[in-house]
């Protein structure tokens, strides 16, 4: 089997240079007489330059890996494809085509997290704790009962809070699990909080399992600032039987660049795929973070592909629900905050707004102000306007 990849080069880049160079530099490297009775054996583990194209742009080249040089798993791939090259600063991969079996599929992936919400059909809803930092555990407690009676699907943690004083993330969990219970027992429904994960690695493995074992329903990752193999170990552990959300944080400093680094479908679509995450946040392209609708749309479809749950976030509100729809269709959570959090009448208005947008989005209602009822909906729009 091969691992295929398409690197793309500027104007003014030798392709057939450089793409000889990393297909020999990123396997085999070069070797003489010395050990041709190992001629066979170091073919085998040298990639191939399969296909190049030239146009008014630049430049792309495909080139074929041996699966045999890796191990199976994220870090080793992105040391052979990219590790020492990725300071050449000569271009970027666009596209990464891995089989079907490498890596991880995702313990509990898109129809999992259905089936422990009980909700088969609609886009789940997902909140953020907001404000992201300085609130005590009761101020999260009291926050997440307004947003789980209201009918909220899901809340995470705000990325950038870790274990801290004033909220230490065991409290944290113990002050929501009670919202969770009551919501179960009051109306049979199923509230996934996913909560933030954090420490050295060896911390952070110890720590999730201790979150799980107190009743913790979800996780979230940092996943490219604490790394691909401690989601592979997360993903793993039988103790950890929980979804993983893996969040976007410092991916702009990895595919954001135009020349060099990675696209962002192969960082949060590939990559996250076959790492093992059940759900992957990403920008929305009509959100407050400017995003390419292609790349949106291929990283949409490569995480469906794998039955993980697509995370549209950043921007997203009531009034854009439509939209939402019409290029995401319903397997999709949308992650609010602000769209949530900061609606006129309240967070449980927030969610409320969303519930009535897909009401009446089913029912062909339209989303201009005249035409809406008083309610949540309308308080949202008149704030943040409609697609």
């Amino acid at each position: 089997m091969t691992i295929e990849v398409d690197y793309r080069f500027p104007l003014g880049v030798d392709v057939h240079k450089q793409a000889k160079m990393i297909a020999v530099g990123q396997t085999v490297g070069t070797w003489d007489g010395r050990f041709s009775h190992r001629e066979e054996s170091l073919r085998a583990h040298l990639a191939q330059v399969v296909n190049v194209v030239e146009d008014d742009t630049g430049s792309t080249a495909t080139i074929h890996f041996p699966e045999s040089n890796v191990e199976g798993d994220i870090a080793s791939l992105l040391t052979m494809i990219f590790g020492k090259y990725s300071m050449a600063g000569q271009g970027k991969i666009i596209d990464l085509r891995l089989p079907q079996h490498y890596g991880k599929e995702p313990t509990v992936g898109m129809s999992g997290i259905r089936e422990r919400l009980g909700v088969p059909h609609r886009p789940l809803i997902m909140a953020i704790f907001k404000p992201a930092l300085g609130l005590s555990p009761e101020d999260h407690a009291l926050i997440f009962s307004q947003v789980a009676h209201a009918g909220l699907d899901i809340i995470k943690d705000d990325e950038i809070l870790p274990n801290l004083d004033i909220a230490p993330t065991k409290k944290r969990l113990e002050a929501c699990l009670e919202v969770i219970h009551e919501v179960k027992a009051k109306t049979g429904r199923t509230v996934l909080y996913a909560v933030n994960v954090t420490g050295s690695a060896e911390d952070l493995i110890k720590n999730a399992r201790k979150l799980v074992w107190k009743g913790a329903n979800a996780l979230l990752l940092n996943v490219l600032t604490y790394g691909f193999s401690v989601l592979d170990t997360l993903a793993s552990d039988p103790e950890i039987n929980v979804p993983i959300f893996a969040h976007p944080a410092f991916a702009g400093a990895l595919c954001a660049a135009p020349h060099t680094g990675l696209a962002y479908s192969v960082v949060l679509g590939t990559l996250m795929a076959h790492g093992g995450a059940d759900a992957v946040l990403y920008p929305a392209h009509y959100g407050s973070l400017p995003f390419d609708p292609q790349e949106e749309a291929k990283i949409c479809q490569i995480l469906r592909q794998r039955n993980v749950f697509p995370v549209p976030s950043a921007g997203i509100h009531p009034g854009i629900l439509p939209q939402v729809i019409q290029d995401y269709g319903p397997d999709v959570i949308l992650n609010a905050g602000t769209g949530i959090m900061d609606h006129p009448e309240g967070p449980a208005a927030g969610v409320r707004a969303f519930f009535e947008a897909w009401e009446r989005l089913q029912g062909g209602g339209a989303f201009d102000l005249a035409s809406l009822p008083e309610g949540a909906l309308k308080r949202a729009v008149e704030k943040w306007g409609s697609a």
